[in-house]
């Protein structure tokens, strides 16, 4: 390997500083009474860190479920009081499909869907 140009350092924050240089250079530390409360309070710290990591998990799954059991009720038609005035889903179904499948009509035939949208959110109003 060759050699270095001149000038440069072994460390990439102080240039001119060497290990020897670092080594000599004396660190002090805190009392040992002190060492050790900072310690207490930074195993106190992750402690109470790992607890809210373990809370927040448990709410998210809760959540989870929660939406499962939502959406279950909602397909279940259990959410919300039903009105046996009301058309049941599959009769929807097909007249949606039957002017679908008819040949291009005017966008009168559409109408008494829009109406029917029209009174049930009224009639959700209502309640």
């Amino acid at each position: 390997m060759g050699s270095r140009p001149s000038g440069t350092a072994n460390g990439k924050g102080r240039p001119h500083l060497s290990f020897d240089q670092l080594r000599m250079t004396a660190i002090l530390l805190p009392p040992i009474e002190e060492q050790r409360r900072i310690l207490a309070e930074v195993d106190r710290g992750l402690a109470i860190s790992d607890r809210i990591a373990a809370d927040l998990d448990t709410q998210l799954a809760r959540a989870t479920r929660l939406r499962q059991s939502i959406l279950k009720h909602a397909f279940e038609g259990k959410l919300v009081p039903q009105d046996p005035n009301d058309e049941p889903a599959s009769v929807l179904l097909e007249r949606i499909r039957a002017e679908r499948n008819s040949p291009a009509e005017s966008s009168s035939s559409r109408k008494p869907i829009a109406n029917a949208r029209a009174k049930s959110a009224s009639r959700s109003r209502r309640r």
